[in-house]
Order: structure tokens, then sequence, then C-alpha cells
């Protein structure tokens, strides 16, 4: 959707440190830093903001209406305006945009956050599935993206280096980042088993082409990993996908401050504007689609505005070093637009909070004046079943 009735615009990014297990934290205790961060940043109080929207799945906590608790770190009294969404804070970005382009309110609070470590995450999203075909057969996300990346290959679209050499990438551009856990050795790639340590430079910082070969503890045996051994960065998931191809499993969580017109001025001298927004979803059967083309995200580009003017960062939401490929033909991104400059969801995947994270991250660069007009991209379902673009520009100085 373009040419939006207001401006409205992200003023304020945080996030938490991503870790690998959280087994001593609630989700009020992970959230509140994050909240209190993002408010502070906007200098903000709760009482400040009109809506509320949170994005979070109850399959990965593991009980109903689990978001209900995590509204303890916003403080739900006085009464708020709030809403949630079962799916990535993306979706939940999307909702309170909608809330104050109708004029309902001026500024708003949106979250997500995921805890992976709960369950077998793998398990957990075949419940995403055609629950009549698909699901009683129980495949994970990691083995519907080794056959979108089997046939990306005999397309001739990719290589297993090509694959390699994006993991690379967007491993080695997290490397400085301070949210990354990367430096504090808390990842693993999707699938494996607990990180045995992380490699590290003289600096103390993880070094990217370790992080790349290291040999970390990883699934063997059966698919439900009943046993465990180790495995290279370079050993196989699943064909063609390496471990290195896969994302890591970890827990999260992430917040954004969105404001209207002079509200977002006052809050920010570089308010990140929102100039189009836009998801659409693919059929739910996976026969029936083209794995090596996204046209959901095509049309959602189009209806966002992506392709009336250039981009010069995309911030994209590919947790498998394939689906990049896709998501670059399909947004028609060429060698001069810097790709996941934070690392993507290669560095950093918390479930449900992975999608609201490339939304603030391509917002920062624009509030830090490193880009003027920014591509954001969020996913969810398998093989890149629904997909979100926006389009975010900063004021020229």
């Amino acid at each position: 959707m373009t040419h939006a009735a207001r401006d409205v615009a992200i003023v304020a990014f945080a996030q938490s440190a991503h870790r690998r297990r959280t087994d001593g934290l609630s989700e009020v205790e992970t959230l509140m830093p994050v909240l209190h961060d993002a408010l502070g940043q906007a200098g903000l109080t709760a009482r400040d903001i009109d809506f509320t929207c949170s994005g979070s799945s109850d399959y990965l906590a593991g009980r109903a209406f689990s978001f209900t608790m995590a509204l303890d770190g916003v403080g739900a009294w006085p009464p708020i305006a709030e809403s949630h969404v079962e799916t990535d804070g993306a979706w939940a970005l999307y909702e309170a945009w909608v809330k104050i382009l109708t004029g309902a309110a001026d500024t708003a609070l949106v979250y997500a956050y995921g805890t992976s470590s709960a369950g077998d995450v793998r398990d957990v999203l075949t419940r995403q599935l055609d629950p009549y075909y698909l699901a009683p057969l129980w495949p994970d996300p990691v083995a519907l993206a080794a056959l979108q990346a089997r046939a990306l290959i005999d397309a001739g679209e990719t290589d297993e280096r090509a694959l390699a050499d994006i993991a690379a990438r967007n491993r080695a551009a997290a490397a400085p980042g301070a949210a990354v856990p990367q430096r504090q050795g808390v990842r693993r790639p999707c699938g494996t088993g607990p990180r045995a340590g992380q490699p590290r430079g003289d600096d103390g910082r993880a070094a990217p082409t370790a992080w790349i070969a290291e040999t970390v503890a990883a699934r063997s045996g059966d698919a439900k990993g009943t046993a465990r051994g180790t495995r290279a960065a370079d050993d196989y998931v699943v064909a063609p996908l390496r471990v290195r191809d896969c994302p890591p499993i970890g827990d999260g969580a992430a917040a954004v401050v969105l404001a209207a017109g002079d509200t977002a001025r006052r809050i920010h001298d570089r308010p990140a504007w929102i100039r189009g927004i836009d998801h659409r979803v693919e059929a739910h059967a996976l026969g029936v689609r083209d794995l090596t083309d996204s046209p959901s995200t095509r049309l959602a580009a189009t209806r966002a505005g992506a392709f009336d003017a250039p981009v010069d960062t995309a911030e994209l939401h590919a947790p498998f070093t394939s689906q990049e490929i896709v998501l670059r033909k399909a947004l028609r991104l060429g060698d001069d637009v810097t790709v996941n400059p934070s690392g993507g969801a290669l560095a950093a995947n918390p479930v449900m909070a992975a999608g609201l994270i490339r939304l603030g991250e391509a917002a920062a660069r624009i509030h830090r004046g490193a880009s003027d007009r920014a591509l954001a991209h969020a996913t969810a379902g398998p093989c890149l079943q629904q997909n979100l673009v926006a389009v975010l520009e900063g004021e020229m100085r």
C-alpha cells in the first residue's frame, strides 16, 4: 500500500542479545529491557503510547495465550489499547501502521519475541503446514528449505559454492554488531545442538571465518535428534543445505516505536518514514508453487512502491542462504544494493522477531545516515510462503 493518508515513521528500534537458551528468564524478563530501551530512545513512557501490538507464537512458548503474560512487561494498567498477531512481529508493525493511518493513534509500540529453546523448533514449525496432506508427514523447515535449494540448483540459478559465499558474507557483516550473539558464543545453526564454544580473535570478538569453519554439536542419527554428535559447518544438515546455510536457533526480542507526522519529527531528527508497506501470501500447498520464485514478494514490493525508485539498502529475512537467491530475483536487487548489512537471519534468527528486526535494522541505518532509501522484508511459513515488504526513507539533509 502506497500514498498513505498520514506520514508514519519508525523513530526507535531496540533488540536483545540473542542467546541460545534463556532458561532462567521469563518472557517478561526478556522483554522489559528491550521495551525500556526503545521507549527511552524515543523519550516516551508507556503512557505516551496510544497503541501497543505484539507478535509471538503460543506454540513456541508451549502454553495458550502466553502473550498476555508478556503484557506485564508493558504495563496493562491503566488499561491500554492492545492487540496481538500470532506470527512475526513485522505483521504487528503492519497492524500498528494501519491503526495510525486511521487516525486512532499517533504513537505505537510494537514488539516481538521468541523462545525457540523451549522445544524442538523444527518439530514445532511443522504445525504451519497443511493439516491434511503435509503436516502428517512431519517435514521440518530445514527439509523443505532443502527442497527449495535443490530446485534452485537444478534450475541453474545457484550452486553450493554461491550459497557458501552468501553465508560467509552475512556472518562477516554481523561480526562487529553489538547485539549479535556470535560475539558471545551463544548461537548454533538450525537443527544442530548446543555450541561447544566460539573461536575469538585478539579483540575478543568471534572471528567470522571461524564461525563458518568451527565444529558445532549437531544432530546425528534420526530426524528427531535422539543421537547427537559433532558436525562441521560444511557438513550437510539436509542436502544440499549444509550447517552454514541454516540459521541459528536462539531466544530473543525486539521492539520499535512508530509515530505520525510532527510527533515523529519531534522525537527523532531523521525518522525512517514508511513510504509503503504490503504483504502477500503464496498458495498453501507447496506442490503447486514454483519454489525458485516468489510472486508474493514481487507483488508486495510493487504495491509498497519498491520499484518506483532505487534503494541503497535491503534487509532480507532469508533464514536459509538459498532463500536470498529467490528474494534478490523477486526484488530486482543488483550488486549496487547493500544486502543485509546487519548479517540478516543467518546471524540472528529469533523466531517471531527476526522479521521485525529486519525493519528495525533498515530504520536504524536511516536514523544514523547510512541509508537514504531502504527496503525491508519479512517472511513467515515454509519456503517463503508469506512475505511482507516495506520501503523506508529518510528526509534529505
